[in-house]
């Protein structure tokens, strides 16, 4: 017998870890846009190069990290 409490609990779990790596690509592709767009003029270069190498990673974590499975 399965419990329902049990695996809806499993279901919004899963459910918040899809969640929050669509929004860690999403805020990674903006925050390289905006690295991007500040690079382009000089004035803002300084910030624009950390800012979008922040974006890549960010977004590259949302797109392929997992966590370890729970030890039991």
């Amino acid at each position: 017998m399965s419990d329902h409490h049990t695996s809806g609990r499993d279901l919004l779990h899963k459910g918040e870890r899809i969640l929050g790596h669509t929004l860690a690509v999403v805020l990674g592709v903006i925050l390289m846009i905006s690295g991007l767009a500040m690079g382009v003029t000089m004035v803002l270069l300084p910030i624009g190069i950390p800012l979008g190498l922040g974006g890549l990673l960010l977004c590259i974590w949302g797109l392929f990290y997992t966590t370890p499975p729970e030890q039991t």
